[in-house]
């Protein structure tokens, strides 16, 4: 019968902290990866806009010529 009560019985305080805390631990990791996504694009948008930039710049250069 313990057994059972283990299974189906109220959870104590201690497991109900477990659980959140687990639950905790996997949101802070999808939002860190989303951080780390979000970075990425930053960097990413960044070295396109100035590289397209670049091209422009030149274009109208040689256009000016």
């Amino acid at each position: 019968m313990t057994d059972l009560m283990k299974i189906f019985g109220k959870p104590s305080p201690l497991q109900v902290a477990a659980i959140e805390l687990a639950e905790a631990e996997l949101e802070l990791l999808k939002a860190e990866s989303g951080v780390e996504y979000a970075s990425s694009l930053v960097t990413y948008n960044s070295l396109r806009v100035k590289r397209l930039k670049a091209f422009v710049t030149k274009q109208t250069r040689e256009v000016a010529a």
